[in-house]
């Protein structure tokens, strides 16, 4: 299962790159022989200004045919990380060919956007700024792997 991580916004060199690459990185070595990944980094950018609802536009364009939407919104569902590596597996057992994570920007996802999607996800009820968002998903794509692979990286 591909994974797309569609983000507004561009990330520009720095510690939050870096440790996203590492994560996709080691994602990418333990999850490929469990079905999942590669994980790839689309990001659009408004640069109308248009708001949520032109970004809700760019971010439909870059979302692959057919693939599965969830959105990041701190409205979602909090999962412990056994969780949600059960439900990426789950998704990847169902025979989805792409996941897409959709990341908004400042003001969140376009309502709309949100309610077309299959699934909502939170980071807790505290407002996280996107390019952690981008880091803690990376981190938690690569812990998934790492639950379902066995590995000792998850400690309960």
């Amino acid at each position: 299962m591909r994974i797309h991580i569609i983000a507004v916004g561009r990330l520009r060199a720095g510690p939050e790159k870096d440790l996203i690459d590492d994560y996709l990185t080691r994602f990418a070595r333990s999850g490929r022989p469990l079905g999942l990944g590669p994980a790839r980094i689309v990001e659009v950018e408004d640069r109308k200004n248009g708001g949520m609802s032109n970004e809700a536009v760019l971010l439909r364009r870059a979302l692959p045919d057919g693939a599965l939407i969830a959105v990041l919104d701190e409205r979602g569902r909090v999962e412990s990380s056994p969780d949600f590596a059960g439900r990426l597996g789950g998704w990847r057992d169902q025979g989805r060919g792409d996941l897409a994570f959709v990341i908004g920007g400042a003001d969140g996802i376009d309502p709309a956007l949100r309610a077309e999607a299959d699934f909502a996800l939170s980071f807790g009820k505290m407002v996280w700024p996107h390019m952690l968002v981008r880091v803690m998903l990376a981190e938690q794509l690569y812990r998934a792997a790492s639950i379902m692979a066995g590995a000792p990286y998850h400690r309960n």
